[in-house]
């Protein structure tokens, strides 16, 4: 297999994964039940990363650092959010607002600890930093001075770096972050918040706000491009109070047009230009 291919593939398995938690988390079933399904899918899919390891032989260590730092990772963090979505849920007591939200904040706290243990590489990592790389995302390089993942004696070293692990928690814990944060602050808000600003009702069609967001997600304009498309239409639905069904058929059918395929981008630039040639008049 050759690095094109292998990229592809892995691309696609990642493609696969995040259209499938998506669609579990579209369904009606509670947080527990979708939990315990996407962890299964997310076995599948590291099942299929690794089998694609195994196929193949890095060209250099930049090829091997990007898999170790970017791509697996990845896949690994979604395993570790849901897993604790999963504990945290299944153990929540059936208690007061006030006594549900400390038992959240408690939650919140506790990933204060690996932020404080591992806080010299989660700055490494988060400034872009590329210069003990070679360290961290290459195999058989474990260095015992640095300070490792206590998992680490466990692990396929054919699979594993001495830090991939702890990006994909870095990764998996900002997420955990998120959601309890969520869960704490889903009180009403103080008067002249946020909150009371007039909702937003998209009135143009649907497939025009699809055509949008993924214009959007294919310029990275969210997070330095590193929101999934499922996260940016999940947070569209759920600021403008819409339901876009099944956007990926969508685009299939986007995609049959003859003529115009991106029709909307081209109205919007349109109507722009036009405004601001009558602000030159």
């Amino acid at each position: 297999m050759n690095g094109q291919n292998f990229r592809k593939k892995n691309e696609q398995i990642w493609k696969d994964l995040t259209t499938t938690v998506d669609q579990i988390n579209r369904s009606d079933d509670d947080i527990v039940t979708r939990s315990e399904e996407i962890l299964m899918e997310t076995d599948v899919a590291i099942r299929q990363l690794k089998d694609n390891l195994r196929q193949y032989q890095f060209s250099d260590w930049s090829d091997e650092i990007h898999f170790f730092k970017n791509t697996k990772p990845q896949f690994i963090a979604v395993y570790i959010y849901y897993s604790k979505v999963l504990a945290i849920e299944a153990s929540k007591p059936y208690a007061d607002p006030d006594a549900l939200r400390a038992y959240y904040e408690n939650e919140r706290a506790n990933l204060l600890y690996f932020y404080n243990e591992q806080r010299e590489f989660i700055s490494y990592y988060r400034r872009k930093s590329t210069y003990l790389d070679k360290k961290y995302f290459v195999r058989f390089k474990f260095d015992f001075k640095l300070k490792l993942s206590p998992e680490l004696y466990s692990y396929d070293e054919e699979f594993s770096t001495s830090h991939d692990h702890i990006v994909a928690q870095i990764l998996s814990n900002d997420l955990l972050d998120h959601y309890l944060s969520n869960k704490i602050d889903s009180k009403e808000v103080e008067e002249g918040s946020i909150a009371h600003i007039k909702n937003l009702e998209w009135t143009a069609p649907k497939v025009a706000l699809i055509e949008l967001l993924y214009a959007l997600h294919q310029t990275k304009c969210f997070n330095g491009g590193q929101s999934d498309l499922a996260e940016i239409f999940r947070w569209a639905e759920n600021s403008l109070h819409i339901n876009l069904g099944n956007y990926h058929k969508t685009l299939s059918e986007i995609r049959l047009r003859k003529m115009d395929r991106t029709k909307f981008l081209s109205l919007l630039q349109k109507n722009l230009d036009q405004y601001i040639d009558d602000l030159d008049i």
